[in-house]
């Protein structure tokens, strides 16, 4: 399956491709003035089935980050809530409640875009979604078009501290 055989290379053109349309999204969140994350899930024979960004803002919602809204998209379309056939790509690793849904949707490769030093679930603070005391893991690949990814949370982020926000 060609996922097996991508899954070590950041530069292999299925992951540019799927990263291309979650960083779309985040450009949608960072026009609604919500924090740029996006996040794509793809089924290997159906394609993109879920496609979100962060909406916390928009939906006073402190769950609605762009992997959590594009889980339950994603269970939606398949009618169950085993995701165990999909990829999840994400512009931002995710944090620990987005890792701990990753790893109940029984997703099994996740491939993010930009590290977070500061709540990153998967391999910079926390390991959750690889983690052996738990009954499932996932395979992740870091790092995929993280300038891009990293460069849309520092502009936005560097705007709204020039507004004076916080």
């Amino acid at each position: 399956m060609i996922f097996d055989i991508a899954l070590s290379d950041p530069r292999h053109p299925l992951h540019v491709f799927h990263m291309e349309k979650a960083i779309e999204e985040a450009r949608i969140a960072a026009d609604e003035d919500e924090v740029p994350i996006g996040a794509v899930i793809v089924h290997p024979e159906r394609g993109i089935i879920a496609q979100a960004h962060n909406q916390r803002e928009q939906l006073k919602d402190p769950t609605a980050h762009a992997e959590m809204i594009a889980i339950t998209q994603a269970a939606r379309t398949l009618d169950s809530w085993r995701l165990n056939e999909c990829l999840l790509y994400v512009t931002l690793e995710p944090c620990p409640m987005c890792a701990g849904a990753i790893v109940q949707a029984r997703i099994p490769h996740v491939i993010f875009g930009a590290a977070d030093a500061k709540a990153g679930a998967c391999e910079t603070l926390y390991q959750i979604t690889s983690d052996p005391r738990l009954n499932h893991r996932c395979q992740v690949l870091g790092h995929v078009m993280s300038e891009i990814c990293a460069g849309l949370l520092s502009d936005f982020f560097q705007s709204k501290r020039r507004l004076g926000k916080k």
